[in-house]
């Protein structure tokens, strides 16, 4: 049978070596690979160089940086685009020490001398905790990605309108009057986003909504969400008015229903 190996290393810090030695040496019977330091310079250090590190069991009382200070700085290090979570083990449980550990992100707190059995199920809930902020992260990325994907289409979107309305866009092609009547429409349609475009200049063919909700592979309420949008930007009262305003063959019409 396979031993248990845990995915994620634990930071051992403590500026006891003895201590240090017994933590680790009891942690890797139970699975878990160690990085033991004696300093919190150390340990910075080995979390820095350490991806896998995810786990931090340190002493709150040392020398130069004590427990808390080293947390901090882990967490500023980490930024937004790495997680852990920290364990403080403490020779005197003073209750203001505690309460402004819990208050730094340190998730639990053991007195010493240590229960080891005790801080092993403790360290296996922070692993779990640890899985589930790693899983926050990822989807915090992916919204991200998203967002930045659903700019780039917008502004793709704009940028493919802008070369659509544009006369030069036409040059050289050969396109038919009613090509061309699409393109040439009033400017007051200029606001318009593209897909609002498209559902008026089908508006304007005579389609009902059944047929342009066939022909974008929308659905007929989307189709009327878009007539209703189009009908109020434009300042037009009804689909009428909206086919005569983009009729090529009516620019006197055209000219009266547009002016404002």
């Amino acid at each position: 049978m396979n031993k248990f190996t845990s995915a994620v290393k634990v930071l051992v810090v403590d500026d006891q070596a003895l201590i240090v030695e017994e933590l680790c040496e009891f942690l890797e019977a139970s699975g878990y690979r160690c990085v033991p330091c004696e300093s919190s310079k150390q340990a910075i250090s080995r979390y820095g160089e350490d991806l896998q590190i995810g786990l931090v069991l340190c002493d709150l009382h040392m020398p130069d940086m004590d427990g808390i200070e080293l947390v901090k700085e882990l967490q500023r290090m980490s930024g937004k685009h790495r997680a852990f979570e920290a364990i403080m083990l403490t020779g005197r449980a003073d209750k203001q020490d505690v309460i402004k550990a819990l208050r730094a992100g340190i998730a639990d707190y053991y007195q010493k001398p240590i229960d080891l059995h005790e801080l092993l199920e403790g360290l296996q809930r922070q692993e779990a905790a640890l899985e589930e902020r790693k899983k926050e992260l990822q989807l915090g990325h992916l919204n991200q990605k998203l967002q930045f994907l659903s700019e780039s289409i917008n502004d793709l979107y704009q940028d493919l309108d802008k070369v659509r309305r544009s006369p030069q866009a036409l040059e050289g092609e050969d396109v038919s009057a009613e090509e061309v009547g699409s393109v040439d429409t009033p400017a007051i349609f200029n606001q318009l986003s593209p897909r609002q475009l498209d559902v008026a200049r089908l508006v304007g063919k005579g389609q009902t909504n059944y047929q342009i909700a066939c022909e974008l592979g929308i659905t007929e309420n989307t189709v009327k969400l878009y007539v209703s949008q189009v009908l109020r930007l434009t300042h037009m009262h009804n689909r009428t008015q909206l086919a005569l305003a983009l009729s090529p063959n009516n620019s006197a019409m055209r000219q009266r229903v547009t002016a404002h």
